[in-house]
């Protein structure tokens, strides 16, 4: 049974008639053309090392297909390439045009035999039971409609003993939290408006990390759907945790 959480009903459009999976799709839809520019200034490039420690995580399994879950322009699935060189990483998006710029940027790397990069749900994965090797999530969790239900998939679809690496926003402590809470409730929506961004983005970005189940909470929801050996690491002052569980070998 998947519950929906307090961080569930977190949208970007208030006053929207549409559910948080169409809201999330169409906000990141606006802002696809601008979002990795804005990744690299607003986090000083810092987001990019965090990518870099997540993956080095898989270095031990050496996973042959990986699932990239909220894929978005495949910033992950180009990094998961470069340092695993598996024969296939999938990513999936439920936003159009974030995967358009994920495509080009693919070619780009002359990567399009080794990265394919789909429509996809991540609540509902269009793949059979035990298809991956590993799976791994940047950034793109607290954007699922139902948390529980999206990990069950992702557990569904990896191989018994697979692991799973999510990156994702936390709240820090104090007294990090207070600096942390003004440049993300007011410094980078402002930055956004100034660079013709979409501002509620940036406001929904704060709100959902807020809201967000963290650290302890988030490990004991990825082992009361299943995963083994759950675990976190808060990285840079806590702003930023990695996550990791395995699917149980039976």
């Amino acid at each position: 049974m998947t519950n929906p959480l307090p961080h569930d009903h977190v949208t970007p459009f208030k006053g929207s008639e549409k559910g948080k999976k169409e809201q999330v799709a169409e906000m990141f839809d606006h802002i696809a053309g601008r979002y990795d520019f804005m990744n690299r200034f607003l986090s000083a490039r810092i987001d990019v090392t965090w990518r870099r420690k997540a993956i080095s995580l898989f270095k031990k399994d050496q996973p042959r297909t990986i699932l990239d879950i909220a894929t978005g322009t495949g910033d992950m699935a180009i990094m998961a390439c470069k340092m695993l060189n598996p024969d296939k990483v999938t990513g999936i998006d439920i936003s159009r045009q974030m995967l358009e710029v994920g495509k080009k940027k693919v070619e780009k790397e002359g990567l399009v035999e080794k990265i394919q990069l789909q429509h996809g749900d991540s609540e509902t994965i269009n793949f059979a039971e035990n298809t991956f090797d590993a799976g791994m999530v940047a950034f793109g969790v607290r954007n699922f409609e139902n948390l529980e239900k999206g990990l069950s998939e992702i557990l569904r679809v990896l191989k018994p003993g697979g692991q799973l690496v999510i990156v994702e926003f936390t709240k820090p402590r104090q007294p990090v939290r207070s600096l942390y809470n003004w440049y993300m409730g007011f410094v980078a929506p402002q930055l956004a408006r100034w660079f013709k961004q979409n501002k509620d983005a940036y406001k929904y970005l704060n709100e959902s990390s807020n809201a967000f189940p963290a650290r302890e909470h988030l490990r004991d929801i990825l082992t009361k759907v299943g995963f083994a050996d759950a675990r976190y690491k808060s990285l840079s002052l806590g702003i930023c945790c990695i996550y990791t569980g395995r699917k149980p070998v039976r």
